[in-house]
């Protein structure tokens, strides 16, 4: 039992949160005490009895763990003040492993901190609009011409203002729980709504309380949440002792859940609703719209209270229907406190789970993964864009008529949609970013179907590709992948996909090619495929002699400090826009060539691996000609020194499960994972045409250099073309790495291509010769097969190959091979150190 609950427990701890739900934190200046941020009391509950609850003691010992302090509040308060709030931000957070989160700013707090702010601490950073903060603002404004305020006019007000701003959040907030309970008749009359409205309007302070009204403003944000396909997020529960804790009972809500207008709806109750939890979780199983959060009820409570909470919610809840939250506030040690009991709750609740026979451990793992990101990611519709959220301070501006779009949004100048093509070059059209919202967004930009035959060195249509100058396609833009340009910040980027017209996507799209292969795979066999690259590059600087118009920028070894140090800077700014981009870097380093340099990624999901590598390269030219400098990808541009490869690392997984792994086998690999393996291995001559694309691939290809030119795998051995890897501390296979691949291949088209053979290897199931454990040019001649040593040769191979051409397409193979050709018959016709110099600044 021991080692599965070390499984969920590891997995849970290793991932990366999406934080739902937080407010922003306040500057060390602020009046708020420390001793709030244990408790939701305030005035002389919380200075007279807050030290005493379990929440405050068990929280002293966690921050007196983390800070190297004393257990107590003045030692904690006292690192606090000598660490300033930026160095206890990083540190809180770094410790929490937040990536993404949810900022409801409405929250007003002494010395609070911008929304902006937090962005230098949290990768991505999204608004969550109050709408009560909404309407407040309008009716502290009064009308336009200095009028009275009628329910029609203030309505409209209201909702065109909702409208507006919901292009810059991610969700719609209510604390209809604080102002008048969650009793809301959604079929509130106007006539008693004005009525609410006058008498709001002549209070003082000015303050929406009527109940009447308040259920009237609800009900018209629901129903914009709707029609801008956001959800809700809706107190519950308990809070401060503003609320009447008897109508934060979510089960007042029925008349809400079954209003026909809102069944399509997505609502979200904060806070576990506790203690109304089982009332929650219950909503939350006979109502398809309504989600769960239990951000606050964690660490609020006693560790007890926070484990029954958390498996009362689970009791009927769908898995996928409950989300974690920090509702991490003022400080940044609600965060750390919230993620850290999150962790251990959750290991607890699951493991029993699995221990009472509800869940397997692979179904654990997958709960965890749920409740921790992925359920969010999708119940929010996030795109992992962090600059698209406005403060309240912008709304409140735009409230007094100064301010009619989004501040982000007036920034914001073009929008790049990148692709990449069948030759492996990375191309581009820029739209305004207005048009991009009123036209792209839904009809795409057109493309000529036979921009996908274009070769790498020339634009001229490759001959016998089926594909001509009749006949368009429309590249559709994928938000998810929308981002604002870290070396350009007035333009965004977006990865796009080639349909035939929007909704029916093109056999010949290399994006889509490789989301229907990793379909097949999840489909036929339900697994996944992670994948991390390693990225080499030469950075240059003009030659002031010789054949080639470059040379490289230093001429030190491999790993040499000094190298790394004299192009620190550039490497600094590559890392920094990469992080900007939300890529994450593994390592990086001097390579062996003269002025060569790795950049390794971290493994993700195949197709956000493959998009991460077009992004790269780009970032790498883009930055290198911000210093005047060029950067290459090229595989062989100097005769006579190393290459450059883009060597592939890969996965497979079920579940949050390494399912390649099997340390009791004969070879450290699953029977999955050797079928696998051998279907690459079997078809890797085919695969060079996407993965080696051009013959100046076949200059890098070579014994004894490391770039994989034998058919074969083995252990650890890194002249095989497929090398299988270990973790330090485990003797099964974690992953496989492909040498054969480089920076002209596409790597969406590369990787459909292995996934391919090793969907063919899985269906077959074909199986793996013994792996070389020497060097194969050691071995006698013939021993061990080589690789194609020219690209003619793996064209020949992928023709012959009716496998490989069923899954990939045979429009699609035909066309590349075409592309293929022509590249070789260029080659043989044209001047080679000008088409190196010319493939030098296209890859």
């Amino acid at each position: 039992m021991a080692v599965e609950r070390e499984r969920i427990r590891d997995a849970i701890h290793s991932m990366a949160l999406v934080d739902g739900h937080a407010h922003n934190l306040v500057g060390m200046d602020s009046q708020m005490p420390l001793l709030q941020a244990f408790s939701e009391s305030q005035g002389e509950a919380l200075a007279r009895f807050g030290s005493q609850t379990l929440c405050f003691k068990r929280s002293l010992r966690d921050l007196s763990q983390l800070y190297g302090t004393d257990a107590s509040l003045e030692s904690i308060e006292a690192h606090r003040q000598a660490a300033g709030l930026e160095a206890l931000t990083r540190e809180c957070f770094q410790a929490a492993g937040i990536s993404v989160l949810l900022l409801d700013d409405g929250l007003a707090m002494d010395k609070m901190k911008a929304l902006d702010w937090h962005k230098g601490f949290i990768p991505v950073v999204h608004r969550v609009l109050r709408i009560e903060i909404v309407a407040e603002a309008i009716l502290k404004e009064g009308p336009p011409g200095g009028v009275t305020w009628t329910l029609d006019s203030f309505a409209d007000r209201f909702v065109g203002s909702l409208k507006l701003l919901s292009e810059g959040v991610v969700a719609f907030k209510s604390i209809a729980a604080y102002r008048s309970g969650l009793d809301i008749d959604p079929t509130v009359s106007r006539r008693d709504a004005e009525q609410g409205l006058v008498q709001d309007m002549v209070s003082s302070p000015l303050r929406l309380k009527n109940k009447l009204l308040l259920n009237f403003l609800f009900v018209l944000a629901l129903e914009v949440a709707c029609s801008q396909d956001l959800p809700m997020q809706i107190h519950s529960g308990f809070g401060d002792k503003d609320l009447d804790l008897r109508l934060s009972n979510p089960l007042h809500l029925r008349a809400v859940l079954e209003d026909e207008r809102f069944k399509k709806c997505r609502l979200v109750l904060l806070h576990a609703s506790y203690p109304f939890v089982q009332e929650a979780s219950y909503l939350a199983s006979v109502y398809s719209q309504v989600y769960l959060d239990f951000g606050l009820a964690i660490p609020k409570l006693s560790i007890r209270g926070m484990e029954n909470t958390l498996s009362q919610l689970l009791e009927l809840a769908p898995l996928d229907k409950v989300m974690f939250s920090t509702d991490g506030y003022a400080f940044p040690e609600t965060y750390y406190l919230g993620t850290k009991w999150t962790r251990e709750v959750l290991t607890k609740v699951l493991y029993n789970a699995y221990v009472d026979g509800d869940l397997s451990v692979e179904e654990s793992i997958a709960a965890a993964e749920g409740i921790l990101q992925k359920n969010a990611l999708s119940f929010y519709k996030l795109n992992g864009d962090a600059a698209s959220s406005p403060s309240t301070a912008a709304i409140k501006k735009m409230m007094h008529g100064k301010d009619k779009v989004m501040a982000a949004d007036k920034e914001i100048k073009q929008v790049r949609l990148l692709w990449g093509d069948g030759s492996g070059q990375r191309r581009c059209r820029v739209v305004p970013a207005g048009r991009f919202k009123t036209s792209i967004l839904k009809h795409g930009v057109g493309l000529v179907e036979c921009g996908m035959a274009l070769p790498a060195g020339i634009d001229a249509v490759a001959k016998g590709s089926g594909l001509s100058a009749v006949g368009e396609v429309r590249l559709m833009p994928d938000l998810a992948t929308k981002r604002r340009l870290p070396w350009y910040p007035q333009h965004e980027i977006v990865l796009g996909n080639m349909h035939i017209v929007p909704g029916t996507p093109w056999e010949c799209c290399p994006r889509g090619t490789l989301q229907c292969t990793l379909e097949i795979l999840k489909k036929e066999f339900n697994l996944e495929i992670r994948v991390g690259f390693e990225n080499e590059f030469y950075l240059l600087k003009p030659s002031k002699q010789g054949p080639l118009n470059w040379t490289g920028l230093d001429t030190t070894n491999y790993c040499s400090a000094i190298s790394f140090d004299s192009s620190s800077h550039i490497m600094d700014d590559i890392y920094d826009s990469l992080k900007k981009l939300d890529i994450e870097v593994e390592q990086m380093h001097a390579e062996a060539g003269n002025g060569q340099f790795e950049i390794s990624l971290n493994h993700c999901p195949a197709s956000t691996a493959a998009d991460n590598v077009l992004l790269l390269r780009d970032t790498v030219k883009s930055i290198a000609l911000k210093h005047h400098i060029n950067a290459t990808f090229l595989p062989k541009y100097f005769a006579n020194d190393l290459g450059s490869g883009s060597h592939v690392h890969m996965s497979l997984w079920e579940g949050g499960v390494n399912k390649l792994m099997d340390e009791t086998s004969r070879c450290g690999m699953s029977p999955l994972g050797e079928e696998f393996l051998a279907g690459v291995l079997h078809h890797l001559p085919s695969i060079l045409v996407f993965t080696a694309p051009h013959p100046n691939s076949y200059a890098r290809l070579r014994p004894c250099t490391w770039s994989g030119a034998f058919q074969c795998w083995g252990h650890s051995n890194r002249e095989a073309a497929l090398r299988t890897l270990s973790p330090p501390d485990a003797d099964g296979v974690s992953n496989f790495e492909l040498k054969a691949f480089d920076g002209m291949a596409n790597p969406h088209l590369g990787l459909a291509a292995i996934v391919a053979a090793g969907i063919d290897g899985l269906r077959k199931h074909m199986v793996l010769p013994e792996g070389i454990s020497v060097d194969p040019s050691t071995l006698p001649k013939g021993t061990v097969p080589s690789l194609p040593s020219e690209l003619s040769a793996a064209v020949e191979a992928l023709n012959a190959n009716k496998d490989l051409k069923s899954i990939l397409g045979e429009k699609l193979v035909r066309a590349i091979c075409a592309i293929r050709m022509f590249d070789i018959d260029m080659c043989r016709n044209s001047n080679p150190e000008q088409l190196l110099d010319q493939l030098a600044d296209s890859f």
